[in-house]
């Protein structure tokens, strides 16, 4: 039976590490304290806040596309990963309400390959138009040493940093959400950027697939389905923020999946996820072939469930109307209970999630 822990990411040791980095990093907050670029909200929650004075605010984040960058290079394919990048920056910074505005990327690669490069940028504008920013800048550093990948001379690794804007009194941290809350989910394009490693070990080591096996079920290959891009939420979300919609919780669901929502939840409070969708196809072949249990899929992969949003009851029809318009399917999958934790019932069973 195969876990994300097997498969060499353990998601218990990672969330002790995040903790103690974010203490060590929290002395340096008081080096602002007094001057320009005070730190309303630090390292923790989905982006940073910088205060900028005039009653607004810098959201910060930093993400990559992690292990996807393997099947690109099995695939010899390089052109969508750059809208992952996009989407892991831009999809957490909309989690604080900021609207993202410009992103900068880190490009490592083994070696200087100008047309695997040039392939990687057409995916960084790609994404950058679909969210409505734009890339100011850079680096691309050639690392043969330190970077190595699946395919001799394709190895590379692609990060970035984004900003975004918020006024500071429209900021949107998860601390109005309330017992009875409507939670909307909205659906993912499929694996999104989280959840690879395990992916790749089940499908491409045990099972002996490789990219190019097609799979009836998913009517693609295997590297098709894993290379399509995560999908970006920024311009529905911002549409409901602008629409004055009471907007309480916002997530993006991606590494730990719906555990991810107990970084919004105010003290003493939970999610109770009881309308889930059917999974996609993706998660119940690499369920079955890797004989991986509910738990262990519900908190590793997104289900299907890329974004949810946090609303009293008597917003959910607009949220969902709203996210139709911009082409992307949405439900309500629960609600907001007093506990302290995550709870998804399924047909047959019932997760439990907590801190």
């Amino acid at each position: 039976m195969w876990s994300y822990s097997k498969a060499g990411v353990d998601l218990d040791r990672v969330k002790r590490a995040h903790k103690s980095i974010v203490e060590i990093i929290e002395a340096t907050y008081e080096f602002r304290r007094e001057l320009f670029g005070r730190i309303i909200r630090g390292a923790g929650h989905y982006a940073a806040l910088i205060d900028i004075g005039g009653g607004k605010a810098l959201a910060l984040h930093a993400d990559g596309v992690g292990t996807k960058v393997l099947i690109a290079q099995l695939m010899n394919r390089y052109d969508t990963v750059g809208i992952d990048c996009i989407a892991m920056n831009v999809n957490d910074l909309i989690c604080v309400g900021a609207e993202p505005i410009a992103m900068i990327d880190y490009l490592a690669v083994e070696k200087s390959d100008e047309d695997m490069i040039a392939e990687i940028m057409k995916g960084l504008v790609r994404g950058a138009e679909m969210a409505g920013i734009a890339i100011v800048g850079g680096e691309t550093a050639v690392m043969p040493d330190v970077i190595k990948g699946a395919v001799e001379g394709r190895g590379f690794d692609l990060a970035g940093l984004s900003i975004g804007v918020v006024d500071v009194d429209k900021v949107i941290m998860g601390d109005k959400i309330q017992v009875g809350d409507a939670i909307v989910g909205v659906k993912s394009s499929g694996i999104h950027s989280n959840g690879l490693t395990l992916a790749r070990k089940v499908l491409l080591e045990h099972a002996a697939l490789n990219v190019h096996s097609y799979v009836n079920e998913l009517q693609c290959t295997v590297g098709e389905e894993l290379l399509k891009p995560t999908y970006i939420y920024v311009k529905p979300i911002l549409e409901l923020l602008r629409k004055g919609l009471e907007v309480h919780g916002l997530a993006h669901i991606t590494g730990g999946s719906f555990t991810k929502l107990l970084r919004i939840a105010p003290q003493g409070l939970g999610f109770k996820l009881d309308n889930m969708p059917e999974p996609h196809v993706i998660f119940k072949l690499i369920q079955s072939l890797g004989r991986i249990s509910n738990w262990e899929m519900y908190r590793t992969f997104n289900m299907g469930i890329g974004f949810c949003v946090v609303v009293p009851k008597h917003e959910v029809e607009e949220v969902i109307r709203i996210f139709k318009l911009h082409g992307f399917e949405a439900q309500q999958i629960g609600s907001i209970i007093d506990e302290p934790r995550v709870e998804i019932e399924l047909k047959d069973e019932k997760l439990v999630y907590s801190t």
